[in-house]
């Protein structure tokens, strides 16, 4: 696989009131370790994205080139330090399963010339479920010079090839106590 991941884990964690990256989830002694070993299942490289090394467990780390806090951000940053193509996934998304993941990379190698390859929930657009190609750098950056730091501002704006994946669950997002709770409850149920 010559594709890397990318855990996005600087977040600012508001809702759930502590480093959501740095609390405990099933084995591992974070999710953000958690996140990193079960993609070393699928990548030959995965790298951490935060705005500082605050983890305790040997990883590559590509820190913030800004100083605002962000997706966008991060995906600036990654792309200054691997120039290459890349998945991304959100740490605070752990259920998303391998199988989903394979099925993105499958299109990925299969139907080359895209901007971004996300996976699309029943809920919709998943930006932080993604292969970004370096192509994005400059939209990126363009949009940061306008202070622009949604992704989906992003998304709207380049070539993307959407893979559907239909579990709802997969795609629960940790913001709180109560989806932190319900998201290590599942892990056991799959």
């Amino acid at each position: 696989m010559s594709l890397s991941a990318v855990i996005l884990a600087g977040g600012k964690s508001s809702r759930m009131g502590e480093d959501k990256a740095l609390m405990p989830f099933v084995n591992s002694t974070t999710m953000t370790e958690y996140q990193y070993l079960r993609l070393k299942k699928l990548f030959k490289q995965v790298f951490l994205s935060a705005k500082e090394d605050k983890f305790a467990f040997e990883a590559d780390i590509i820190l913030d080139n800004y100083p605002e806090s962000s997706p966008m951000v991060a995906i600036a940053s990654i792309l200054e330090e691997l120039n290459d193509d890349f998945f991304l996934i959100s740490v605070d998304m752990p259920l998303l399963s391998l199988e989903a993941i394979e099925k993105l990379i499958s299109v990925y190698n299969s139907a080359r010339g895209y901007d971004c390859y996300l996976l699309k929930s029943p809920n919709g657009l998943e930006p932080t479920a993604a292969i970004y190609s370096k192509q994005v750098a400059e939209k990126v950056k363009l949009l940061l010079a306008q202070d622009i730091h949604k992704l989906h501002y992003l998304i709207e704006r380049i070539n993307v090839k959407s893979v559907a994946w239909e579990i709802i669950e997969d795609f629960t997002n940790i913001n709180d106590k109560e989806s932190y709770k319900y998201a290590k409850s599942q892990i056991y149920v799959k």
